[in-house]
Order: C-alpha cells, then structure tokens, then sequence
C-alpha cells in the first residue's frame, strides 16, 4: 500500500487519462457535496422550526376558555367559559400527571410603560412563578419572578429585553421603577426569549396575583399552563382536564369550542414526525449516492483493466504476484474515491459555513431555519463507506485481470 513506485505509477495513470479520472472523481464528489447540503439543509430546518419553540416545555398544555358551540343540559350554545382560581385547584387535587401547573393573565391590547420621559407600548401580563418554566423565558439579568413575589403580592416586574432596551438603552434597570396605567413596579430582572423570532421579548411580566388585584381581575384565569409527568402522555392528561372543567362549567365534553387547548406534545411528535421523513429521504438519496459512486468507479476500473492488459501481461511474465496486480487496481480506485469523497466533504461544509455566516449577519431572522450543520461522523462514515464499496467495485475487475493468462495478455490489442 506504501509502495512509492506503485503511488507513482498510480498518479501516472491519472495524469496520462485527466478526462477520465476528473469524470469519476466528480461523480464522487457531487453525491458526498448533495449528500452534505441535504443532511446541512435538513438539519437547518429542524433547528428553525425547534427554535420556534423556545426553551419552553416540549411536554406542554395550554389551556384557555373558549364559547360552547352545543347545547348541554338545556343551556344554549355561545355561552362563555370564564376560568377561575378555583379551577386551578381543582386540577391540582383531582387530575393525576400534572406536574407544574402555572396560570397568566394580561392586559388586552398594548399598555403603554413608562419610565420617566421615555415610553413604549408593550403587553403586559401576570404570571405565576412556574410560568416561565413552562413558556420558555430565560434570565438575562437579577431575576425570575419566585413564589413569594405572588403570595405577597408584590409590585416587582421583569423586562423582555427587547423592553429594556427601549426604555433603559445602556442605563442600568435593575432596582429602577416603570409605570403602567399609574401603578409604579420595580423592576428585578430581565428575561430573553427566542420564540416568536424574539417578539415575545416585548412583554412585561408582574406576580400574578399582584395582576389579579391591581388591574380588577379577581378571580379570573384566562390561561393555565401545565406539563405532564415524566412517562405520561399530555393527550392523556388533556382528556381529564376537558372532562373536569366541562363538569365544572356545564358543557359537554364532546364540544371543541368550549376550550381552547394547545397541545405542545402533539406539535412537537408532528415535527418530529415531517424531519424523520426528511432524514429517511436524504439516507434514500445516500444509498444512491454510493450505488452511483460504484458503478461509476467499476466502469472505470474494468476500462483500466482493458486498456492495460498487455501491461498486465508483461508484469505477470516478468513474476508480478496476482496480489500484487489486484493491490495496484484496488489501489487506484481507493485514491480516486477516498480523495474526491473527502473534497465532496470539505466543499459541502464550507458552503453550509458560509450560510450559517450569513444568517449570522443577517441577524437570524430567517424564518424556519437556523444553524444548518451537519454531522461529520455521519458524513465521514458515507465516505468511509464510499470507499470500501469502490475498492469492492474495483475488486471485479482487479480479479479479472490477475486472472489474465501472459501469452493472452501480450496478443491482446
């Protein structure tokens, strides 16, 4: 394999056929160079659309009320379902598999904020201290709101950063006070959040029960949050909280409009489900890569070994071994696709680099596809594959021509 006389045979070979050589390496090199942009491409719209669903739970419901579309029990359809404290209780005490169970309320429509002289129109919500578990805001800077800022109803906020910036820009935020509707709030933290390609940084966040009572929502829930426990389907969950609150609320069960549940499970399994079939079509795509790659490396080394059969013949009557005739086509076809295979690669990374830098410039608001990347052990292993399937390939016709009898050999054209 380290013969340098057979290497340089080898690369006289190709130098004497350049056309012939440059048309099976390319052949090799495009299947790993599409094989590489699909896998990047594939992976870029996985992290896109997974990017949508921020840092929040996978294994999430959402749960708000909606208006009966059938009548129940003798009461007429279109009437509104108004969730309660009460019914966050409930859930907890009668429903088995809930884990945390957060609730939200907000000020419908944008509330203006204002610190000093400068203001900005933003949502404004309530929340317990579970919520943002569950939704998927992350610290930035001092802190979350806790559970003693709800049972003490205290006049704390946080800031989307989005928020902050507006109203703060390159002062400090922390332990300073905005305004909203005339109430003063300090603020304790900042949060940032990638869901909605960053809108969702452009809320404002009190205690909930501090919400409840400061904007005259007592009583009212017009969100819970909750996840499942570990092992437990959220379906399976869904369906008792239906069945509660329909008991709770006089509505039938069987009626979809009385609630409005979002179900983050059932939406994660169906992505899921669409990138499966992504990966299974680009591995399809792989294995006629390689098939491609090994026909097209046979047909070359069985041209080879027709063009060069009085060469063989020669070196078989001057004592050449059959090993070493079948190492020298075997040789020659292992160069040819490890070397294009491995350029196919480094090409195929390089432009998935380049649109991975370019969304970074752009500011990733690409819609739906973010990081496009690949996995190099996958990529590697279809070279490495590659390879052994074009020394097979190049077996046949490196068995033929050691077969090859001398005088037969020297009579051929």
């Amino acid at each position: 394999m380290f013969d340098i006389d057979k290497w340089q045979e080898i690369l006289g070979t190709m130098r004497r056929n350049k056309l012939r050589t440059f048309l099976t390496a390319f052949g090799v090199f495009w299947g790993i160079f599409m094989l590489v942009l699909l896998l990047g491409a594939g992976k870029g719209m996985e992290n896109g659309i997974f990017k949508e669903f921020g840092a929040g739970a996978r294994n999430s419901l959402y749960i708000s009320g909606g208006k009966t579309s059938i009548p129940y029990n003798g009461l007429k359809p279109g009437r509104e379902i108004k969730l309660t404290n009460v019914d966050q209780d409930a859930i907890r005490r009668q429903i088995d598999g809930v884990d945390l169970l957060a609730t939200r309320n907000r000020l419908f429509g944008e509330y203006t904020i204002m610190r000093g002289t400068k203001n900005g129109s933003y949502q404004v919500f309530g929340a317990s201290s579970d919520f943002f578990e569950l939704n998927g805001e992350v610290l930035h800077s001092g802190r979350l709101l806790n559970p003693m800022d709800v049972i003490e109803r205290r006049k704390v906020m946080i800031l989307g950063e989005k928020v902050r910036k507006v109203l703060f820009g390159d002062e400090p935020a922390l332990g300073e006070y905005v305004q909203v509707k005339g109430v003063f709030f300090k603020i304790v933290g900042t949060f940032t959040n990638t869901q909605n390609q960053g809108r969702n940084e452009e809320r404002a966040y009190t205690p909930f029960s501090t919400f409840q009572t400061t904007f005259n929502q007592y009583n009212q829930v017009q969100l819970f949050g909750l996840t499942s426990q570990p092992g437990i389907p959220v379906k399976q969950v869904e369906d008792q909280v239906r069945m509660l609150l329909a008991s709770r609320h006089k509505f039938d069960p069987a009626d979809k409009e009385a609630l409005d549940l979002e179900n983050n499970e059932e939406e994660v399994q169906r992505f899921q489900g669409l990138f499966n079939g992504i990966k299974l079509f680009v591995s399809i795509i792989g294995v006629l890569t390689l098939v491609a790659g090994v026909v097209g490396v046979s047909n070359i080394m069985l041209i080879i070994v027709q063009e060069r059969t009085r060469e063989i013949g020669v070196r078989k009557a001057l004592g050449a071994t059959p090993w070493s005739i079948i190492s020298m086509i075997l040789q020659e076809s292992v160069v040819i696709t490890g070397l294009s295979g491995y350029l196919g690669l480094l090409a195929g990374v390089a432009v998935l680099d380049a649109v991975r830098y370019a969304l970074e410039q752009a500011g990733g608001t690409t819609s739906y596809f973010d990081r496009p990347e690949v996995d190099v052990t996958v990529a590697v292993s279809a070279i490495i594959l590659l390879v052994i399937a074009g020394a097979i390939a190049g077996l046949v016709p490196a068995m033929k021509a050691a077969n090859v009898k001398p005088i037969e050999a020297l009579r051929a054209e």
